[in-house]
């Protein structure tokens, strides 16, 4: 019994550490990330494809962050691909 009465105060704590509550705020957009200077010369060849802002106000869609900074007319990128 005195174990049982032990026992219930620790599955408590561990169900209750598994409970989720439903947000009712929207997902956080992904932050811009700023490509700084010095730009990277060699990346990584990976594929998690990021929307890049160009310098003349266009996007396009690279393979990762290392590669979209490297090109000089990037200033920021966003995770993800650019809408088509």
């Amino acid at each position: 019994m005195r174990f049982l009465r032990n026992l219930m105060p620790c599955l408590v704590v561990l169900l209750s550490a598994c409970a989720t509550t439903p947000s009712d705020e929207p997902a956080m957009a992904a932050a811009a990330q700023v490509c700084e200077e010095p730009r990277p010369q060699i990346c990584t060849m990976d594929y998690r494809p990021v929307c890049a802002s160009l310098a003349d106000g266009a996007v396009k869609t690279y393979s990762n962050g290392c590669s979209a900074c490297g090109d000089a007319a990037v200033s920021s990128w966003t995770e993800g691909a650019c809408p088509e």
